[in-house]
């Protein structure tokens, strides 16, 4: 499929990223964990770890139904979104935590940073971003050795049922030789994805661990902890 043909109704995509930095905070990483490794950002919207990421040294790849439009037509959006969201962010500014945006312009600042690196990495590199329909994904098996997943499992549960989330985490796993990583796990009101027991059980189950761990980045109140999931016959390259 082209990734120059809209293959949906762009007003229903919500295109906002975070940077480089958001990503290494989330996910709990350090630079030298991602240089010569194969990396899948999945959905990857208007986030700026695949364009960074790969000046480090890592192999990433990123994912989105977004991608089925061109990377103009999805930086147009991007800035509706990003005065969309400040404006109402405007009117819940006590449901989040300020202290590594300081206040809502600079979350402007560094939202917009996010996607234009994103759309200027696009335009210049466009074979690392690929159009896909969750829950299927156009790869091999253990394409990647990591995995990296935010703001969309568990955060959007009143919206993608348990099936979604199975089939979606199946997907991720087949594609997937060591690790997935997915933040926050904590929905839109900051509650624990209800669900997240059984899948964590269904994933050990097919020989993943899953831990839950506490992360060094927190905007959403609660929205603190990640779940690292690795294939137990997988070299741990976290140094953990």
């Amino acid at each position: 499929m082209s990734g120059e043909e809209p293959k949906l109704d762009l007003d229903r995509i919500v295109f906002i990223g975070r940077t480089f930095d958001e990503y290494m905070r989330m996910f709990d990483l350090l630079p030298e964990e991602l240089a010569g490794r194969r990396i899948l950002d999945c959905p990857a919207g208007a986030c700026s770890f695949t364009a960074k990421a790969n000046t480090l040294g890592a192999d990433v790849t990123a994912v989105d139904i977004a991608y089925y439009h061109t990377p103009a037509k999805l930086a147009q959006k991007g800035l509706q979104d990003i005065e969309h969201a400040m404006h109402q962010l405007d009117k819940v500014q006590d449901n989040f935590v300020w202290e590594y945006f300081k206040s809502i312009d600079g979350l402007r600042k560094v939202r917009i940073e996010a996607l234009t690196d994103s759309t200027q990495d696009r335009t210049s590199v466009s074979n690392r971003y690929i159009p896909a329909v969750l829950p299927e994904l156009p790869f091999r098996d253990q394409e990647f050795e990591l995995t990296l997943s935010a703001h969309f499992l568990f955060m959007y549960g009143d919206r993608l049922d348990y099936d979604f989330h199975m089939q979606t985490l199946q997907e991720l796993m087949r594609v997937t030789k060591e690790e997935i990583r997915i933040f926050p796990l904590v929905n839109l009101s900051s509650q624990r994805y209800e669900h997240l027991d059984p899948l964590i059980e269904y994933m050990v189950s097919q020989g993943w661990t899953a831990e839950e761990i506490k992360v060094p980045y927190e905007f959403q109140k609660g929205a603190n902890h990640m779940l690292r999931i690795r294939r137990m016959n997988a070299a741990d390259h976290s140094g953990a």
